[in-house]
């Protein structure tokens, strides 16, 4: 019987997801893409080799690997299109790999107009968007009147459904933006240029599952962001505009939670954040400074700084609760080699009491203080190591207190960005009587 497991990141995004469906891909025979847009930026390293992709799934580079964009995915063809002729350029065939559900929003002109010149005229407030269109794009999912994947079947009701929304947001534009209109025919006519190419990519990604499922085939659900950013339970709202949680595998999909086998999230070693919103652990210093050169902290789609900060406990029991983890994937370990200390935020400080669980008002996530536990550094070289035997006692203990606090074991430690640079102490598609088996550890 096959495995279902969804892979996606728990705190603010930038966790290393790609590379974690890059690394178990080798076992799966179809990786979905489940929500977000061409806003994700998911880096593989492979021998060396870097490849940065945004929309499509991070199982493209494995032969006889399919991969699905589901109906929860906000789609750009011409985005889309950038990013297939890039991966076919350096000889991967990914147009033969992928597939995409009819129910997709499609993602225009207008939606990333509206969406820069929001965040132009933030001013202190601004979101921190990647400036891509994808939350004006769901802000026409919801409101029923986005163009879909689908609807490129039909030109006259394409031309016809795409006058109202070119009519509805060119007023924004113009009339409370003071900006430029999109011409609805230029708009109309780029649809028409990637219609041919797309209507073949056009697939059920619901029934395409259920047959892999029902065959025993191994599935990866895709998630883009962190569970921090979720539309509903993140810090909103300075958060993405979808649903980033577990739940969003089944909606982004079209297939029920029974489906679901297993939930790894992924985590950092320490924490990061880009853009605006509350930050507890955040480090403004000398160390700050240092996970962020070592770690190479920016955006892989955006190019800004990422902020940096001790490992959030606290927010991470939160990404808990909202998505049953089965097991944590830590990633970037080795940035921390250098440190003599290390601490762990373990609780909140707010006006006097203490909380084990975040809150969801930002302003007392803003003026919270974080309740650290030191624990001594290793002071040793990381990079690069494959066996857990391998590891300094200290990274040990630090991995050990992670999973003492949380509650949940880590199956899986990155020491690098290439594929090969990581330490498997137990492997997720092996049933849970096989789990100590397959571990290097003691269970």
């Amino acid at each position: 019987m096959g495995k279902n497991i969804v892979v996606l990141g728990t705190q603010w995004g930038d966790e290393g997801k790609g590379k974690v469906v890059d690394l178990l891909t080798d076992r799966v025979s179809t990786v979905v893409r489940f929500q977000g847009g061409h806003n994700a930026g998911h880096t593989l390293i492979i021998d060396g080799h870097k490849t940065v992709l945004r929309l499509i799934p991070s199982g493209i580079l494995r032969e006889g690997v399919q991969c699905l964009i589901g109906n929860g995915v906000v789609l750009s063809p011409e985005a889309l299109f950038t990013e297939l002729s890039e991966l076919e350029q350096s000889g991967v065939p990914a147009t033969q790999r992928l597939r995409i559900s009819p129910a997709c929003t499609l993602l225009l002109p207008y939606h990333i107009a509206l969406d820069q010149v929001r965040e132009q005229s933030g001013g202190k407030h601004a979101i921190g968007t990647t400036g891509r269109g994808i939350g004006p794009a769901y802000e026409d999912k919801v409101a029923r009147r986005g163009l879909k994947v689908q609807d490129l079947l039909n030109e006259k009701h394409l031309a016809e459904r795409l006058k109202l929304v070119a009519a509805y947001h060119n007023f924004y534009l113009e009339n409370f933006y003071q900006t430029a209109a999109i011409s609805c025919d230029l708009v109309y006519e780029q649809l028409m240029s990637y219609r041919d190419r797309l209507i073949p990519l056009i697939a059920d990604v619901a029934s395409i599952l259920s047959q892999e499922h029902k065959a025993g085939h191994n599935i990866l659900f895709e998630g883009a962001q962190g569970t921090l950013l979720d539309i509903d339970l993140g810090t909103y709202p300075y958060v993405t505009s979808s649903n980033t949680t577990a739940g969003a595998a089944s909606t982004g999909t079209g297939i029920g939670p029974r489906y679901i086998d297993e939930v790894l999230g992924i985590t950092k070693a320490y924490t990061t954040r880009v853009g605006g919103g509350p930050f507890p652990t955040e480090l403004s210093n000398d160390i700050g400074q240092c996970m962020a050169d070592r770690g190479k902290e920016f955006g892989s789609v955006t190019g800004r700084a990422r902020r940096c900060g001790w490992f959030d406990m606290v927010a991470l029991r939160r990404s808990l609760l909202a998505n049953s983890i089965s097991s944590l994937v830590l990633t970037k370990l080795d940035v921390l080699d250098e440190l003599a200390e290390i601490k762990i935020c373990v609780a909140y400080e707010m006006n006097g009491e203490r909380f084990e669980l975040p809150g969801y008002d930002i302003n007392a996530l803003e003026n919270c203080t974080p309740i650290y536990e030191t624990l001594p550094g290793w002071q040793q070289n990381t990079f690069g190591l494959t066996k857990h035997s391998q590891l300094p006692k200290n990274a040990v203990n630090y991995i050990k207190r992670i999973e003492e606090l949380s509650g949940v074991l880590v199956g899986i430690v990155s020491t690098g960005p290439d594929r090969k640079h990581t330490i498997v102490l137990s492997d997720p598609f092996e049933q849970s009587g096989e789990h100590c088996k397959k571990s290097e550890r003691t269970c």
